[in-house]
């Protein structure tokens, strides 16, 4: 995905969260066990509440976290220079834990859910409310479309897939959508 007009730089705060993300690929890949020691589990949740946020930076190889990274490449570059990196890092884990906690809710307890996709969508739901008239290229569609088309089918189709956790999905979206909601109207009346 891509976006006309973004800066040239990209924000320390998105290297940060990407720089966290791979180490923890890199982590889990030396030695697995991570993996399910991190990962949010819905029937041991009150054992262990901190896989709601390390869960977040656990992915299942290489496609998994470039998709992921990739999209938090473009959206966290665009809205962190809209908004500051401390409001990004808000959205980022308000997103990746109201993700979690609606897998929890709405998950099998037996699933393991992984990955910075509820957070991530926190961040194009945001952008989408910001900015509804940013047009993004969403491979392998090679013509712009508007962002929410591209968030909302991202959502719809990643939805329809085996072992996707739509349900932090959902709750990163929500999220973002409220967030980008809020912040917007702070401009309007501080402008």
């Amino acid at each position: 995905m891509s976006h006309r007009g973004q800066r040239d730089s990209i924000s320390t705060g998105v290297l940060i969260l990407i720089g966290a993300n791979v180490l923890f690929l890199l982590a889990t890949t030396i030695h697995p066990d991570p993996t399910f020691s991190l990962g949010l589990k819905p029937a041991s949740v009150s054992e262990r509440p901190w896989t709601a946020v390390t869960s977040l930076f656990i992915h299942d190889g290489i496609w998994h976290i470039l998709t992921n990274m990739l999209t938090l490449y473009f959206f966290g570059g665009y809205l962190s220079s809209l908004i500051g990196e401390v409001s990004l890092f808000i959205i980022y884990f308000g997103g990746g834990i109201a993700g979690s906690l609606l897998f929890i809710l709405l998950a099998p307890s037996s699933s393991i859910g992984i990955g910075a996709s509820g957070a991530v969508f926190a961040l194009g739901g945001a952008l989408t409310v910001m900015r509804p008239q940013l047009r993004v290229i969403a491979f392998p569609i090679p013509v712009p479309l508007p962002l929410w088309v591209a968030v909302i089918g991202g959502f719809v189709i990643m939805s329809l897939l085996p072992n996707i956790a739509w349900q932090a999905h959902l709750g990163g979206l929500a999220f973002g959508l409220v967030a980008g909601y809020v912040l917007s109207q702070r401009r309007r009346r501080s402008s």
